[in-house]
């Protein structure tokens, strides 16, 4: 028995070499779902505590992501959640994709399902109370409604300093 702790202490202490790449990419805010929206700020700030962590390019880390193999499940989730939804890069969506996003956002937010209850553990600072989820919830509902879904197109990193050319 003592011989199995020592090696999973070995493994727990060599596992710590390998550590997650942290760095955010690039900030581009003319690409970013609160600047192109023109979001309230009561409604920008929830967005931000609620959101931003997974999906954004804004994540801030954590000091257990400094541990593994915490930090590769917490990596790994994040990932997925900016492939999801990234609000960093909101404006390269398609119209149709923004307005599917808003839907889900919307219905993902009304049902609890987000923020996700792993999350709040950690961050309580994300919790949103009954009011501040029924007015992101409009808040996404309204936008939907007002998304145009042909003719529009999707502003491309490349193109975004150069948008008022077109």
């Amino acid at each position: 028995m003592k011989k199995i702790i020592t090696i999973l202490a070995v493994a727990f202490v060599m596992i710590q070499f390998f550590q997650i790449d942290k760095t955010n990419p690039p900030i581009n805010k003319e690409l970013d779902f609160l600047t192109i929206k023109k979001t309230p700020e009561t409604v920008a700030t929830n967005i931000r505590n609620a959101c931003y962590g997974c999906h954004s390019n804004e994540t801030k880390y954590p000091w257990y992501s400094n541990i593994q193999p915490i930090a590769w499940f917490l990596k790994n989730h994040i990932d997925e959640g900016r492939r999801e939804l990234n609000f960093s890069t909101f404006a390269t969506y398609e119209p149709k994709r923004q307005l599917r996003k808003l839907e889900e956002a919307a219905e993902l937010v009304q049902n609890g399902a987000m923020p996700m209850e792993s999350y709040l553990i950690m961050h309580p600072e994300a919790k949103l109370t009954a009011e501040q989820k029924a007015e992101m919830v409009d808040y996404f509902k309204t936008l939907a409604k007002e998304t145009p879904t042909t003719e529009v197109q999707a502003i491309h990193p490349e193109n975004a300093e150069r948008e008022e050319e077109y």
